[in-house]
């Protein structure tokens, strides 16, 4: 329902091109990672994805009138910003092992210029502590009405080197940014 809807406000003003669909695996858990340059960022990536995604959203927005009564029905759930949130990283975890596809935004903010920033450890985290499928996603814009949106999803990222070698979160934060910036690279 809420896809749909999504789908009639923003599909018209939006000339979405979805490149990569095909590398989001059909089924296990997926750990979607994708740049963040503004709000919309994950109802674009919810209705491009080939499969229904479970987001973490701030803490503060499920106070918002209306809004806080929406985002548990649209698989939102909500993560303390700023600290080490347990309940949300087993939440996280807990959709990755039940097959499900986990969206995060690894720089834990919007983009004030645009540009990729530095991942946050909690991609990396979720990446080695479950089995999860990583592919990368890119939004490449800008966010303006009528213009071309792209949306690129790459492919699964080979994570058996890194649980194996015992990589930390922040090493693997660190390769999941890099193939974001390969793909707004690659698609600018």
């Amino acid at each position: 329902m809420g896809r749909t809807i999504v789908n009639i406000v923003l599909f018209p003003i939006y000339q979405f091109k979805v490149i990569g669909k095909e590398n989001v695996p059909a089924d296990g858990g997926v750990l979607l990672c994708c740049n963040h340059i503004h709000n919309f960022d994950p109802e674009v990536v919810g209705i491009t994805s080939p499969r229904p995604i479970h987001f973490m959203a701030k803490e503060e927005l499920f106070s918002v009138p209306v809004l806080g009564k929406i985002l548990p029905h649209i698989n939102a759930f909500p993560v303390k910003r700023g600290f080490s949130d347990r309940g949300a990283l087993r939440k996280g975890l807990d959709v990755l092992n039940d097959g499900k596809v986990l969206g995060l935004f690894p720089e834990g903010t919007r983009s004030k210029t645009g540009e990729l920033g530095k991942g946050l450890a909690g991609a990396g985290f979720f990446a080695l502590r479950s089995q999860a499928h990583i592919v990368p996603c890119a939004i490449i814009g800008p966010y303006k009405p009528f213009k071309r949106l792209k949306v690129v999803y790459g492919k699964p990222i080979q994570m058996d080197e890194y649980r194996n070698n015992k990589a930390s979160a922040e090493q693997v934060t660190e390769v999941i940014m890099n193939e974001i910036k390969q793909l707004i690279t690659a698609h600018t």
